[in-house]
């Protein structure tokens, strides 16, 4: 069972006390139309792709997925700045590691986007909705993921691992 803390622009839903089997926990609640989105003791393995759809605030000067072992152990940081028109991809284990930035920017606020991660061994191959593929390496070497967040100007509309 994995957990999810996050909003939702549609219904504030309540805690479920007591999920289904093979269900999962969701506190979603209202916080603007845009916010932040996590997952605990998620099941990510080698092999998965991870598919995120969402709409972009119309106001937004970025967001930024972490995928991982928890907020402060993060193996892909990705995350789109529209001030910069670059998308700058990063891990976090204990302290930030070298940036990797990308000059092919196929966000803008107030769009809808899809894109797809996948995790295999030498790295997580991000697949955008135009079709540019970029790559990021598996600096540390994890063959399991249990975190997921996205913060700032993204509301997920749906995602799925594969």
């Amino acid at each position: 069972m994995f957990e999810i803390f996050g909003t939702c622009c549609v219904c504030p839903l309540p805690p479920t006390p007591h999920p289904p089997p093979h269900a999962f926990r969701a506190w979603m609640w209202k916080k603007g139309h845009f916010g932040n989105f996590e997952i605990v003791n998620m099941d990510m393995k080698l092999g998965s792709t991870l598919k995120i759809k969402g709409k972009i605030a119309s106001d937004a000067v970025g967001f930024a997925l972490n995928l991982g072992q928890g907020p402060s152990k993060v193996d892909l940081h990705f995350n789109p700045r529209f001030c910069e028109s670059v998308i700058v991809c990063n891990s976090l284990d204990g302290t930030w590691g070298e940036e990797q930035k990308e000059g092919h920017m196929c966000f803008s606020p107030g769009s809808e986007v899809k894109f797809t991660v996948t995790f295999d061994n030498d790295g997580f191959k991000v697949k955008l909705s135009d079709g540019h593929q970029l790559t990021f390496p598996n600096r540390m070497g994890h063959s399991h993921l249990s975190y997921l967040s996205i913060q700032g100007g993204l509301s997920i509309t749906s995602f799925k691992i594969d």
